[in-house]
């Protein structure tokens, strides 16, 4: 069966420094140029039979694969369906739940209940559900200012999602982080980060605790951890060496580029003189991939491969899911530049319609079924809303805590008391 990762598909890895050890390598050649309108897919890679080079022929060969038609391999040598009904339900009640749950928040800002910005993931689906629903609970996801559907799919409830943006107590990080700094350490959400880049070290670090914990430790620890970013991050120092120190310790980790194709309103293609980011995985000794990001059964199978390789120790993957966000950067974003044409054409490719014409299709689901799932998914986002308006603010004694590695320096005062409560606290400094 073909796979994103097959012998078919990948080539080994180099000998380094001089190593005369036999590598089984594959040639790769470019193939003519095709007239896709995805950016990854413009060139694709194909490759030859296996042979042995010699490892004078062979310096600096690097692992390529490129899995644009992953899922229709599939299919033409297995008659099975991707996904079993369960499955199917599971993936769609996900994705009805981020989509439901943006929209509600779209009401709320413009309503006066958030504050701050506002980063809405409609239209992204299908990546987070692709990859997260494949993750255990004790495996890590890291995320970015667009976070709130990683943290659902991760298992963080909507009131505490809802509750982290209406900056109330109930909140996953009680008021303190709102949305663009979800966190929840019972589900390893291990935060969104507000600036580009800086959350991919932090799960570097997670997945060499995996390695450290399962190879040092000798712990039972098959846990990999999952990073989301997006294309405007691809040029920053934090994500080459990253990609480095992943392929130089065999990290259990994947690396999720979200190529919406635009950084705010940076179109992704002018800013970067190679836009296939995939490409830059194989540079650093990994295997990159390109998928179909509005196509969550494409995403899925792309997953299993990268997450399975992780948790053999095979190291990382770089994936580049190439999708579309539907609305703004932000919601105070009035999206004035991208051209109408371009947005239609990807709103026709809405991921969430191409899962239910799928499951209907293929009589997974019946439309009740998927009606009943929209119903329920209606009635748990308007009561988060409730219960998030209901909520209490976080009290004026929360304002240090979390800030100082030693509370006892600063925020508490010698009586147990927060210095911050003492009317004497912020004496003088109107003079300053």
């Amino acid at each position: 069966m073909a796979t994103a990762f097959a012998p078919t598909k990948l080539t080994a890895t180099v000998p380094l420094h001089g190593s005369q050890e036999n590598r089984l390598l594959l040639p790769i050649r470019l193939a003519p140029l095709s007239s896709s309108s995805f950016l990854g897919s413009t060139r694709s890679l194909t490759v030859n039979s296996p042979r042995r080079l010699n490892h004078s022929n062979a310096t600096r060969r690097s692992p390529v694969v490129a899995v644009q038609e992953v899922v229709k391999e599939k299919q033409s040598t297995n008659n099975s369906l991707l996904i079993t009904k369960e499955e199917g339900l599971e993936l769609y009640e996900d994705m009805i739940l981020g989509r439901s749950f943006e929209d509600m928040c779209a009401q709320m800002y413009y309503r006066g209940k958030m504050f701050g910005f506002v980063h809405l993931y409609n239209g992204q689906e299908a990546v987070s559900t692709g990859f997260i629903k494949l993750l255990t609970k004790s495996d890590s996801v890291v995320s970015t200012y667009r976070d709130h559907v990683h943290a659902l799919s991760k298992g963080v409830s909507a009131r505490a999602v809802m509750s982290e943006l209406f900056g109330k107590v109930t909140g996953c990080c009680r008021g303190q982080g709102g949305s663009m700094h979800m966190f929840s350490k019972e589900h390893n959400m291990l935060g969104g980060f507000a600036f580009i880049g800086e959350g991919i070290p932090v799960a570097t670090g997670a997945a060499f605790s995996s390695k450290y914990r399962r190879e040092v430790l000798k712990q039972d620890c098959e846990d990999v951890t999952v990073a989301f970013f997006g294309d405007g991050t691809c040029n920053n120092g934090q994500f080459y060496e990253c990609l480095n120190m992943a392929a130089l310790y065999k990290l259990p980790i994947i690396f999720v580029v979200e190529n919406n194709l635009w950084a705010i309103g940076m179109s992704h293609l002018r800013a970067t003189s190679d836009p296939e980011i995939w490409k830059k995985g194989p540079a650093f000794g990994m295997p990159g991939v390109h998928v179909d990001g509005m196509d969550v059964l494409k995403v899925r199978e792309v997953a299993k491969e990268a997450v399975t390789r992780a948790r053999r120790g095979e190291g990382p993957t770089l994936v580049e899911c190439e999708t579309y966000r539907f609305r703004g950067h932000s919601l105070a974003d009035p999206d004035e530049l991208r051209d109408a044409a371009e947005k239609a054409k990807y709103a026709a490719r809405d991921p969430i319609v191409a899962l239910k014409k799928y499951l209907i299709e293929n009589k997974l689901a019946k439309e009740a079924e998927l009606k009943s799932i929209e119903k329920k998914i209606d009635e748990l986002v308007e009561e988060a809303v409730e219960f998030a308006d209901a909520s209490p603010q976080p009290g004026r004694s929360q304002l240090l805590e979390n800030v100082f590695a030693d509370p006892k320096g600063f925020g508490i005062g010698p009586d147990g008391r927060y210095r911050c409560e003492d009317p004497k606290f912020t004496e003088g400094t109107a003079q300053v």
